[in-house]
């Protein structure tokens, strides 16, 4: 007996062997039981999920006379089902049957009655391939077919079948089958053939698959021709171009010490070894991906061991920003590989330019270029870019000092913290610069309702620009625009750290509370960052709430020092606050 492949001699029977597709299968299986069965159905999905397969089942399950265990496989009905030459299951390929004709034809042998079970079936494969002609010609016949007969329609592209026929059909979309569920199947079959395979080796095979049961089988298949019996994960390497962890990890290293020497010639021995540089990509992304897994969670078991003891050893030594820098570069790379003429000179150069990224400790606060959109910090979708030569250290506060300082401090008393924080920063680098954890726990306590609220009365801010009272309050605040709110304060973002110093040096001279009560209705403080400070905030406080590592949310206490001075002023001196210049005589 000639030689079958194992895509075909493991093609499920029934609807119990097929492997993922849950929701599918259950849907049918009712559909039956309920004699709720329709005319036309669409199987809709990517190639080797078990379109054609389920179509098959489902067909020889209407025609089986076994109402008690359909299909049963022992009915003469099932017998001829799984041999193909039941006269009333009719199989076409659209791809070569796509014309008008061939439908016409098949129009006119609809009207017969079926000749041996119940229902007379037609499976179209691949039917996007029709003819608009051909769709037109049938969609008649589609919309009200005799009692006899079902349509089963298959394909992989649903786009290109008319919207017309498509709203006559019951759709069913399957998915891409899971790495566990392939495996699961691979070690049945790899059971019953005595086929000697690692765990490893059904997990390399399941992903090259990319969720196709069919493609996995003929992995296996060409695996089992080249190894005979034993198949070892480095095998299937070889065969289908994939590079080993190991490699990527070294390749990885190397680029991030700048040996360019190594990792392109690196690449070069893999391209001459007929490694699949587009795969090589793509596995490279996955390992990075895996590695910024474990800095979030150490343990997840999101990452298989052997990848987590390759990540320790090779990925770990470089910073996380790297690393997202790099990630981010090999995946605008991969997705130019379609226009290039030439793949490999696409990687080297993606790796050539990764590698001139500053990445010291010093510099390494990569600054982004465009500021993120002012949307609560609760908010994930932050669109970045990155700058990475620049060198934010030189306005850096000294950090533990204001640390030690904030813990020292009961909570009831964080506005003078905060007061002290502004002054420990401008005593050692003459720059105010708010302290990035407080500024956390400001982000903490904000809440999206209350910035929403008060974004839309800050646009009033231009009503009070000529107000004698409030006419200093209001330009400096003018370019400004509300990150976050909280109940009592603001954190807003200006563009330059010149105009941040500036609101905060006149938050700590005179206080924003008394204007804040009339713009915004409310007294709140105001606290003021630039645009490197704010992407630098942002990003700690996105690496924080996804570890699970956010702070408890600043206690602000208000001083309303203008309006109590202004109790005990006279009204010269009132004046002179308002217009420090002004000269006053007697009259």
């Amino acid at each position: 007996m000639a030689y079958q492949a194992l895509y075909r001699k493991y093609r499920p029977s029934n609807f119990d062997e097929v492997v993922g597709q849950t929701h599918i299968i259950q849907t049918l299986k009712n559909a039956i039981v309920q004699n709720r069965i329709a005319h036309a159905y669409l199987f809709c999905g990517p190639r080797g999920t078990g379109k054609t397969s389920i179509a098959k089942i489902f067909a020889k399950t209407l025609n089986c006379t076994n109402n008690e265990d359909a299909p049963c496989g022992i009915c003469e009905n099932c017998k001829m089902a799984a041999n193909g030459s039941h006269p009333d299951i009719i199989e076409i390929d659209a791809a070569s049957n796509n014309g008008v004709d061939e439908v016409r034809n098949l129009i006119d042998k609809v009207k017969y009655a079926p000749m041996q079970g119940k229902y007379k079936i037609y499976i179209i494969d691949e039917v996007h391939m029709m003819t608009s002609g051909a769709f037109n010609a049938l969609l008649k016949t589609i919309e009200e077919p005799p009692a006899h007969v079902i349509f089963i329609f298959a394909t992989t592209e649903p786009n290109k079948v008319l919207p017309t026929i498509i709203s006559r059909c019951q759709r069913f979309d399957f998915n891409k089958v899971s790495i566990q569920d392939i495996k699961h199947r691979l070690s049945i079959v790899c059971k019953n053939e005595g086929i000697d395979i690692a765990e490893d080796g059904l997990t390399l095979i399941a992903q090259l698959a990319d969720g196709g049961m069919r493609d996995a089988l003929s992995i296996l298949d060409q695996c089992v021709a080249y190894c005979s019996s034993h198949i070892d994960v480095n095998d299937i390497r070889k065969i289908y171009g994939v590079v080993t962890s190991e490699d990527i990890g070294k390749l990885f290293y190397a680029v991030y010490k700048k040996d360019v020497d190594t990792f392109v010639n690196a690449i070069q021995k893999f391209s001459d070894m007929g490694m699949d540089i587009k795969r090589l990509t793509a596995d490279f992304i996955h390992m990075l991906k895996d590695s910024l897994i474990l800095d979030y969670s150490e343990n997840s078991t999101l990452v298989s061991d052997m990848n987590k003891n390759m990540i320790q050893k090779y990925f770990k030594t470089a910073p996380v920003n790297f690393r997202i820098k790099c990630m981010d570069e090999l995946m605008d790379t991969y997705n130019k590989y379609t226009y290039a003429s030439n793949a490999l000179d696409y990687l080297e150069a993606s790796l050539l330019k990764i590698s001139s990224y500053s990445y010291e400790t010093k510099g390494y606060d990569l600054q982004m270029d465009n500021e993120p959109s002012h949307e609560n910090v609760e908010d994930e979708d932050y669109e970045t870019s990155y700058d990475e030569t620049s060198d934010n250290s030189d306005i850096i506060e000294n950090k533990n000092q204001i640390d030690d300082k904030i813990e020292a401090s009961d909570k009831s008393e964080i506005s003078d913290v905060s007061r002290e924080t502004l002054k420990r920063s401008e005593n050692t680098n003459n720059k105010i610069i708010l302290n990035d954890d407080f500024v956390v726990q400001l982000l903490v306590g904000a809440t999206k309702m209350e910035r929403n609220i008060d974004t839309s009365k800050f646009n009033n801010l231009g009503q009070f620009i000529s107000s004698l009272e409030f006419g200093k309050y209001a330009a400096t605040l003018r370019n400004s625009t509300i990150m976050a709110s909280g109940s009592n304060y603001i954190v807003v973002c200006v563009a330059s750290e010149i105009f941040a110093k500036q609101i905060n040096e006149f938050e700590l001279k005179y206080g924003y509370e008394d204007f804040m009560e009339v713009l915004l209705g409310k007294a709140k403080k105001v606290f003021a960052l630039d645009k490197v400070q704010q992407t630098r905030v942002l990003d700690s406080f996105k690496e924080k709430m996804i570890s699970g590592n956010l702070p408890e949310p600043c206690q602000i206490n208000l001083k309303n020092k203008h309006t109590e001075d202004e109790n005990h002023m006279s009204i010269e001196d009132h004046m002179k606050s308002l217009f420090p210049d002004i000269e006053i005589k007697e009259d």
